[in-house]
């Protein structure tokens, strides 16, 4: 039985809290690892080494900062195909998306290169009579990140690569799940040249995530998972004086218009609704086709599509659609929403309940389904399930279709599909969600905009990656500065004002 670690100062250190998790192969259901958890007192032991190391670090001016990050990139590119093996044999995804977790993730430390001109302050030359005036991003310190198991790569790199730029040092507490890519991403960058105690990684359950929150040392946290713990955390963080970001649920609506091109809708929604085994924050859940006709194109295009799709463990080649889902506690929550998804009156069009998969019965493959019919009063509508499901709403107007993706709680993302530029237009202006796709079903912004959802999606007040990462991670200390040419008699008691 492998016995994972933590990552602490530049060195693989054992658990000593005497507590751990198991690591689940997801195909075969069996125990493949332990993961130690940490006590309080390890991740104190992090944070002593990060606060020690982080001054030099900040120090150190972005230009060479930013070179780690570009030999960082080159190892992930000549690692790629390992990173994406370990990924995949703890998580379940396909080979193929492994390697898309952590080429996204890439993208992320590619942008962050550009921390030298990022960085830049603003300067006023002549504010006053011999002022100057200039701002200058400065580092936080210590900061730290928690999360998820569904992007074990893209997440983390998400949030250390733009904290390291900035001259922070990063505390990581990734999912307890599939915690082995998270621990090659830090021996990488430390091969890339970035100094012991800038990035630890500290395995843990909620004790660790509890010392995060309550650490006088660390100034920020950044979270992605599920909406109750972001609330939890966010008012955790906030209340103990920390800069916090949390990312939420998600239920995320496609609007099929009548003039849409009906293969591409399909396409779309089978790829994004089913890829990962629905294990995506920005997966599209609910498709909301306009007027009974459209439905009637849209299901009659869908059923074939989701009854061939393959299923199976990564190992069964590239052509495997989707994977397992995560643990058996995953499954049986999916199962669960699916039954009260029939029970609540939804029309199950592609029953996937028997799915078995020969040779892996004990695995966590959960088999594709397709509701229509469905209503906003069904659980399978207002939670977010996580799983292989796709439930479709029928709509009789573009304004109630706009109307269901606007008054559900959830902001994360959203796409139309049409061929009219006005229904477009209207739909990206007036939507209150935070990420909008226009005939494109997963809209995530590449790494040089921001991601980030809207209501009960997102907790705080700046995104993550693009030029928001690089505000969470600095504060702006501002300068006014005056260089006399003489001597001048006596003090001025009256506040300065213009001349």
């Amino acid at each position: 039985m492998q016995e994972l670690t933590h990552y602490l100062n530049g060195a693989h250190v054992k658990g000593s809290s005497g507590r751990f998790a198991d690591v689940m192969n997801p195909a075969t259901g069996e125990v493949q690892a332990k993961v130690p958890l940490a006590s309080g007192e390890e991740l104190d032991k992090a944070v002593e080494y990060a606060q020690a190391a982080q001054p030099a670090w900040a120090a150190t001016n972005p230009q060479r900062r930013a070179r780690v990050l570009m030999k960082f990139v080159d190892l992930l590119n000549r690692d790629m195909d390992k990173l994406a093996e370990a990924l995949s044999r703890e998580h379940g995804k396909t080979l193929p998306d492994a390697a898309g977790d952590v080429q996204r993730g890439l993208e992320v430390v590619e942008y962050c290169i550009g921390a030298p001109q990022l960085l830049k302050g603003e300067y006023t030359d002549s504010a006053g009579p011999g002022i100057d005036m200039y701002s200058m991003r400065q580092p936080l310190g210590v900061t730290a990140g928690i999360t998820p198991f569904n992007f074990p790569a893209m997440i983390p790199m998400w949030m250390f690569a733009p904290a390291i730029a900035c001259g922070n040092a990063f505390i990581l507490k990734p999912s307890e799940r599939d915690p082995s890519v998270p621990l090659m991403l830090a021996e990488l960058l430390e091969e890339a040249g970035l100094p012991k105690g800038i990035l630890q990684v500290v395995n843990g359950d909620k004790e660790a995530v509890d010392a995060i929150l309550h650490h006088d040392v660390i100034q920020s946290i950044g979270f992605v998972g599920s909406t109750p713990i972001a609330e939890y955390i966010y008012a955790t963080g906030c209340a103990n004086g920390k800069r916090v970001q949390c990312f939420g649920g998600a239920k995320n609506h496609m609007i099929i218009m009548p003039d849409a091109d009906m293969d591409q809708a399909a396409d779309a929604l089978v790829g994004a609704g089913y890829g990962a085994a629905g294990e995506r924050c920005m997966a599209i859940s609910v498709a909301v086709p306009v007027g009974d006709e459209t439905a009637d194109r849209l299901i009659e295009k869908l059923v074939p599509r989701i009854e061939n799709l393959k299923i199976g463990p990564y190992t069964a080649g590239n052509d495997v659609d989707y994977g397992p889902v995560v643990t058996a506690a995953a499954k049986a929550n999916i199962e669960r929403l699916v039954q009260t998804g029939i029970d609540q009156g939804a029309e199950l069009v592609v029953d996937g309940r028997n799915f078995k998969l020969q040779g892996y019965e004990d695995g966590y493959f959960v088999g594709a389904h397709l509701f229509d019919r469905a209503t906003k009063d069904m659980d399978i509508y207002k939670q977010e399930i996580f799983g292989p499901v796709l439930t479709c709403v029928r709509a009789q107007s573009y304004e109630e279709a706009l109307g269901l993706a606007m008054d559900h709680e959830y902001g994360n993302g959203t796409a139309i599909f049409t061929r009219d530029g006005d229904a477009a237009r209207d739909f990206a202006n007036r939507i209150n969600i935070g990420m909008v796709g226009i005939n494109v079903p997963i809209p995530v912004p590449l790494a040089y905009h921001t991601f980030g959802g809207w209501k009960k999606s997102v907790f705080g007040d700046l995104n993550q990656h693009g030029p928001d990462a690089f505000k969470f991670y600095t504060r702006t200390k501002t300068v006014t500065a005056r260089w006399p040419s003489g001597i001048k008699e006596g003090g001025e008691f009256s506040i300065p004002v213009m001349e």
